[in-house]
């Protein structure tokens, strides 16, 4: 074999860089990922992702309205008081009236519902300081850039 068929051992390699695409699938698979492992680490494992989501809403919010919440988790009203109904039902929020307006109704969590929320969340917390620790601290300063850029990306 000639020298012009094989490539020199010190040849630099090349890379290509990925395009905007392989990029993004990149990064929804990865966030995918975390977002499917933090689920996992919940003090309850008998309400839903759904009505975890809104007992936070309402435990960091309220008192707060059906349709405040439906807004922030970008579902219809009537599919939030579904969801809500069953947090009711498990003694986890309560229904009160507006000292503003009587027509209005407020939701708030029950100190069993704030509790779910407050052990979540401490558990989720830990399962990413845990991970965090493990890194050095280039890679901490750079995943606290990238959650400000995913943020923002969140709130468009």
């Amino acid at each position: 074999m000639s020298d012009t068929m094989t490539a020199p051992a010190t040849a630099p390699l090349r890379t290509r860089r990925p395009t905007l695409a392989e990029q993004s699938t990149e990064l929804r698979l990865a966030v995918m990922r975390v977002a499917r492992r933090l689920r996992q680490e919940r003090a309850d494992t008998d309400i839903s992702a759904t009505q975890l989501a809104a007992l936070g809403w309402i435990a960091s919010e309220g008192p707060i309205t059906l349709g405040r919440i439906a807004e922030l988790e970008r579902v219809t009203p009537p599919s939030m008081n579904r969801t809500v109904n069953r947090l009711v039902d498990a003694g986890y929020v309560t229904r009160e009236g507006s000292p503003d307006d009587g027509r209005k109704v407020l939701l708030r969590t029950t100190e069993a519902g704030a509790a779910i929320v407050r052990e979540t969340r401490r558990r989720r917390d830990a399962w990413i300081a845990k991970r965090f620790s493990a890194l050095s601290p280039d890679e901490r300063e750079t995943l606290a850039k990238a959650t400000t850029i995913l943020g923002r990306l969140a709130d468009q």
